[in-house]
């Protein structure tokens, strides 16, 4: 038995998906700021490997701060997860801080007796 679907039923059945959510962990990604300023992200307390990400979502430009291991896996995250045509640059971030260093807390020191 065959079923006729017409196109009309098949985009009406894509619009009423539900976007599986993207998780960062699963891209090898960490989202240091999301939808932040380029004046925030310009802080130098931050690690020198993360990359400032430009993407549109509904006409608006937003900026995320991101570490990832790779650039690629960074942009199939954005991609996936806003869909095509989202991501108008990836570029390095203005960190300073090695990455091994950074989040971690300097530990006190003990005073000698």
């Amino acid at each position: 038995m065959t079923v006729v679907v017409s196109e009309d039923t098949v985009m009406a059945e894509q619009e009423n998906r539900i976007p599986k959510d993207v998780l960062p962990h699963e891209y090898g990604c960490q989202i240091l700021l999301e939808k932040t300023t380029l004046e925030i992200a310009k802080d130098k307390s931050f690690p020198n490997d993360a990359k400032l990400i430009w993407y549109k979502v509904d006409g608006k430009t937003y900026i995320d701060l991101t570490r990832c291991s790779k650039t690629v896996n960074l942009f199939d995250m954005y991609y996936d997860k806003y869909g095509p045509g989202a991501v108008q640059k990836i570029d390095f971030g203005y960190g300073m801080v090695n990455p091994k260093l950074w989040g971690n807390d300097k530990k006190e020191k003990k005073s000698k007796k």
